[in-house]
């Protein structure tokens, strides 16, 4: 199965404009049945963000992943924007971000700092603006990841 799933992972990031709004059960399964770091990264940046990227109103079902109960799907919702550059949702990064930066779960604190550093690269000023505002309630590693791209003098 193993095998066959990685097989599946290179096609998907091959052919992603196939995926529609009708994909996203599974989508969901994907990430529900086969949840490490490492598929769970592939299916949100790559299957989960064409759906998204390519039908925006389905936007609206990572605002309910977000408070999802099981941790790989709220980090699919966190991190489904990676590859969007200049139509990244900046408002849908930094509520998400807000919504789950008080969890001490590795993957979603790293999750946040990715989410952030890939959105630095569009709007620096922003993600450094909000990791300033946020230094409290931010894990140190969302705060490294975060700021990882930006070259600052300025300190936090």
């Amino acid at each position: 199965m193993n095998g066959n799933f990685n097989m599946l992972l290179d096609f998907g990031k091959r052919f992603k404009r196939l995926f529609t709004p009708e994909s996203i059960p599974f989508i969901r399964e994907c990430v529900t049945t086969k949840s490490w770091w490492d598929t769970v990264d592939t299916v949100a940046s790559h299957f989960t963000g064409a759906v998204v990227y390519q039908y925006p109103k389905t936007g609206k079902v990572m605002d309910k992943w977000i408070d999802d109960k099981n941790m790989w799907v709220r980090r699919t919702a966190t991190l489904h924007q990676l590859n969007f550059k200049e139509r990244t949702n900046a408002d849908r990064v930094f509520r998400y971000c807000e919504k789950r930066m008080h969890e001490s779960e590795y993957f979603i604190r790293k999750a946040i700092g990715w989410a952030l550093r890939q959105y630095s690269y569009v709007d620096g000023n922003a993600v450094f603006q909000f990791v300033k505002d946020n230094k409290s309630e931010l894990s140190t590693l969302s705060k490294i990841e975060a700021l990882k791209a930006l070259k600052r003098k300025e300190k936090i």
